[in-house]
C-alpha cells in the first residue's frame, strides 16, 4: 500500500486501498493502524483534509475499530536482544 506522508498531530502518513476498502495510518509512535470497512469518499476527504487529525479522530478512530500491523521499539532495545540474549 502506498502511503502518502503528513504532519498532522499524531499522524504522519496515511494510505488506502480501494479494491479491500482498507485505511492505514502511521502515527507518531511508529504504530500502524489499519481500519477496515473505510469507503472511497472517507479517504478521499481524509486525506484532502486540512485538519487531517481531527478529521481522523471524529470520523475514523471513533467510528472504525483499528487493527495493529506494525509497532516500532524503542529506540534503546534493538527488538533481536529478546532473541539473542543482548542487553
Amino acid at each position: 500500500m502506498d502511503m502518502k506522508k503528513i504532519n498532522s498531530g499524531k499522524l504522519r502518513a496515511i494510505g488506502y486501498d480501494a479494491r479491500e476498502r482498507v485505511l492505514q495510518v502511521q502515527l507518531d509512535n511508529g504504530q500502524t493502524l489499519q481500519y477496515k470497512g473505510v469507503g472511497e469518499d472517507l479517504w478521499r476527504r481524509l486525506s484532502s483534509s486540512g485538519a487531517a487529525w481531527s478529521f481522523y479522530r471524529d470520523n475514523i478512530e471513533e467510528e472504525f475499530s483499528g487493527q495493529r500491523v506494525s509497532a516500532s521499539a524503542p529506540a534503546s532495545k534493538n527488538p533481536l536482544d529478546d532473541l539473542f540474549g543482548g542487553s
